[in-house]
């Protein structure tokens, strides 16, 4: 239970996460403008966290075995 807690905060805050330059970006600019670039940045994490949930799968079957 504890785990799926953790993967849902992890999970929750990567999404939501901007960098400096991206936050200052978007506050130049107009609501319509922002959301764009808020899913642009969700479609950008979602590779890296496929990739990863990939690897640690692996990784997981591999030590049951």
């Amino acid at each position: 239970m504890l785990r799926r807690v953790a993967a849902g905060l992890l999970i929750t805050s990567a999404t939501w996460a901007q960098c400096v330059m991206c936050g200052r970006t978007a506050a130049a600019q107009n609501s319509a403008r922002v959301e764009v670039l808020q899913q642009g940045i969700i479609i950008l994490v979602i590779p890296p966290v496929v990739i990863l949930t990939g690897f640690l799968v692996l990784l997981w079957r591999r030590r049951r075995v």
